[in-house]
């Protein structure tokens, strides 16, 4: 089964600070998650951004939504309780608590107008993702973003002639760390053309290890063979260690074969390239900057 959004979690987590007593929002998700019989994989399974588990996302903004309609209330860093307010609402026996239902609360409706002027999902439903969280709206979105970007530069890398395409390895390579300098990875990338070798480039600045290049402008499929072909030249170099670089994408069978061979051999797709790309900024360039930011709590801790 698929996580419930974070309004499914309302209702329940509400019910289980009704023993009045103090809990923390770890414990609560343990509880939310055995008693909705979410799988340990599912536990794990993180936000589009990759730093939060989803899980832990949705259950606390369930808290924090209840805190902010007067349910639940914070005596101290980390924990939670229920209210007056919240132990009123239980006693009217309600069959669910979404942001429809919250929005009765002054409090809350103040809330909600702050932080996003234009919403009017006050009768969202309590099961699906169709109301993600703000930190999933924001990861998504990001998300979205990114692999648009992404198909345009690899777009671009096609249309662009093998010059500009073997500068781009440049940059990417020595970006990552690799090469040791622009002018030293210049002399090496697209220079070489020695039985299947486009170029060499070094491993770190110093140069204790060499690394072979094959980059390619393709739109078909790499298969095994095109991968072979590179293998061989690099045992004719004594060469352990190669990377191949491709604008399209390589099969399961050549993925398979660098699996099982002694060399070592990096593949790089097209999605894999425009990825590393966006990483160290080569051939993008910021806009905007949003910073996501969490409580200090070492900060307010009177230890």
């Amino acid at each position: 089964m698929a996580i419930p959004n974070y309004q499914a979690f309302m209702l329940p987590v509400l019910t289980y600070a009704g023993d009045g007593r103090d809990h923390t929002l770890r414990d609560a998700i343990e509880t939310m998650a055995e008693q909705f019989g979410i799988t340990e994989a599912e536990r794990k399974e993180l936000l589009p951004s990759g730093r939060k588990p989803r899980l832990h996302d949705r259950v606390g903004w369930a808290v924090t939504y209840l805190k902010k309609a007067g349910l639940l209330e914070a005596p101290r860093r980390g924990i939670f309780r229920i209210t007056e307010r919240g132990r009123h609402v239980l006693s009217n026996a309600p069959p669910a608590i979404d942001v429809g239902f919250l929005s009765r609360f002054e409090e809350f409706r103040v809330f909600r107008t702050r932080r996003r002027k234009d919403d009017e999902s006050t009768d969202s439903t309590t099961n699906g993702d169709s109301d993600p969280t703000p930190e999933e709206a924001l990861a998504t979105a990001y998300q979205a973003l990114r692999d648009e970007l992404a198909d345009e530069l690899l777009l671009q890398l096609k249309a662009s002639p093998p010059s500009q395409f073997e500068q781009t390895v440049i940059d990417l390579l020595v970006a990552m760390g690799y090469g040791g300098s622009l002018e030293d990875a210049g002399k090496a990338i697209g220079r070489s053309g020695d039985e299947g070798i486009d170029g060499i480039i070094k491993e770190d600045r110093l140069g204790l290890d060499i690394i072979y290049i094959q980059a390619k402008r393709w739109d078909n499929t790499v298969g095994r063979p095109e991968i072979q072909k590179f293998a061989g030249a690099l045992q004719g170099q004594r060469a352990r260690k190669g990377v191949f670089i491709t604008t399209s994408e390589f099969s399961a069978e050549a993925h398979d074969y660098v699996s099982r061979i002694e060399t070592k051999i990096v593949l790089i797709d097209g999605r894999q390239l425009t990825r590393f790309m966006i990483d160290h900024n080569i051939g993008v360039t910021p806009t905007d900057v949003y910073e996501v930011k969490r409580l200090d709590s070492d900060y307010f801790n009177d230890d």
